[in-house]
């Protein structure tokens, strides 16, 4: 149903809308891509990727050499120009753990300003249930002409995981909801241009909203019960990562790794989007909200922690100097969005501490605006405590002998407590007593 001339307009460059924008443009269709920063525009249109992303910044290149992709900051005019629109926009958590939809609003009103007869709407972006229904369409009326009649709408929300970006848009399955069949085959046409994986075609829009956020909460609760496990272990002097690993041996069980929290843009905010949508039904959802609440207290008991390790050797947070081994949320990416060390710096440095950070994918300006001081590993290993946050494979090379003051925090599974504590490091960790 797609054919080779078509114009496609991906409102949202970043960690998705980007990648998602290369791929079309590198199997043949043209696109242009709007975001509202200027600096990420320039990058594209120079042939280079604002984002680091493996594979991505060739991606772009190619498609740029070849005149199937350009950026702009005039959304309107992309989409005058263009017979399919596509939503990839981030969808933040406002003061109240609500939905904030201003970019989503954003670009369907722009998308409404242009749209045209048999035009396609695709909204990618993570929103609550109800969203594409009660928001998106309203908004694209007010164009004057009706949704599944004078053009069609779709929704398949991304999913795939920094640092393996670009094999997860091209292989994972991809789950379609439209506003009727036409849409879902016309939007199921277009993305098996990009992917080999399986096309699931669900029953409307709401279902295809709702799939993404069970995924990502099915996650959260199981970290949450692995937290939860992790500190009564602690109390009860077992290893929770030797237990769950046990555990996880029988065929029917699957718990996931205990750590200092949870980060990234997904697991720890698409939970709240089923919480908002439960309460606005009169609904309760008491094991989704009680397990954002454990996840969240992980960076406070992280502190804790190191605040006890001190204690055994005469020492307090206010004065101590603390190093911190990665703000990124996840190990080896430079993505530190929504990033529990960001809490747990914030916390040290209230109580007087000085706050050290490496992380060798993370900006010193991000750094700097979590309220460390970037530095060096060497000097990181110096201070009167370290805390292991984040798996970079890096840290994985750490030996006793590094640990210059004796003090480790060790917050993910990277590391042989037996190995440092033989040697007489104070070892402690989440799950560790």
């Amino acid at each position: 149903m797609v054919k080779e001339d078509k114009n496609i307009v991906i409102f949202g460059l970043g960690h998705m809308g980007l990648p998602t924008a290369a791929l079309f443009a590198r199997n043949g269709l043209k696109v242009v891509g709007v975001d509202i920063n200027n600096e990420n525009v320039e990058y594209v249109n120079s042939g280079k990727s604002p984002i680091m992303e493996p594979g991505l910044d060739e991606l772009v290149e190619e498609a740029v050499s070849h005149g199937n992709l350009s950026a702009t900051l005039d959304g309107e005019e992309a989409a005058e120009n263009a017979e399919v629109m596509i939503v990839i926009v981030p969808t933040p958590l406002d003061n109240e753990n609500n939905a904030d939809l201003n970019a989503v609003k954003s670009a369907c009103m722009t998308i409404a300003s242009a749209i045209k007869k048999d035009d396609l709407v695709i909204i990618e972006s993570t929103v609550p249930p109800g969203t594409c229904d009660n928001v998106v369409i309203p908004l694209l009326e007010e164009s004057g002409l009706r949704a599944g009649e004078d053009f069609n709408l779709a929704c398949t929300p991304e999913r795939a995981l920094p640092n393996n970006t670009i094999y997860e848009i091209t292989h994972n399955a991809r789950v379609i909801g439209g506003i009727n069949q036409k849409s879902a085959e016309y939007a199921s046409s277009l993305y098996k241009k990009i992917t080999t994986g399986e096309i699931i075609n669900v029953k409307n829009l709401i279902t295809a909203e709702m799939v993404k956020l069970m995924e990502n909460t099915y996650r959260d609760v199981n970290i949450a019960l692995a937290n939860e496990f992790a500190k009564i272990c602690e109390n009860l002097d077992i290893n929770a990562v030797e237990a769950i690993k046990a555990a996880n041996h029988h065929p029917r069980v699957n718990i996931h790794t205990p750590g200092p929290g949870v980060g990234g843009h997904c697991l720890s905010i698409d939970p709240y989007f089923i919480v908002e949508m439960a309460r606005e039904k009169g609904l309760d959802a008491p094991l989704i909200s009680d397990s954002r609440k454990i996840n969240e207290s992980m960076p406070g008991h992280v502190f804790n922690i190191i605040e006890e390790s001190l204690k055994e050797v005469d020492k307090t947070i206010k004065g101590s100097s603390i190093g911190i081994l990665g703000v990124a949320y996840k190990g080896d990416v430079a993505d530190a969005r929504e990033s529990p060390a960001q809490p747990l710096i914030n916390f040290l440095k209230d109580k007087g501490a000085s706050v050290l950070v490496h992380d060798p994918y993370v900006s010193p300006e991000t750094i700097k605006s979590f309220k460390g001081m970037p530095v060096t590993l060497e000097d990181a290993l110096k201070c009167d405590c370290v805390v292991l946050i984040t798996d970079h494979s890096i840290y994985k090379e750490l030996k006793p002998e590094m640990i210059n003051k004796g003090v480790l925090v060790c917050t993910r599974p990277l590391l042989d407590p037996e190995s440092f504590i033989s040697k007489g490091i104070i070892f402690k960790g989440v799950g560790i007593s």
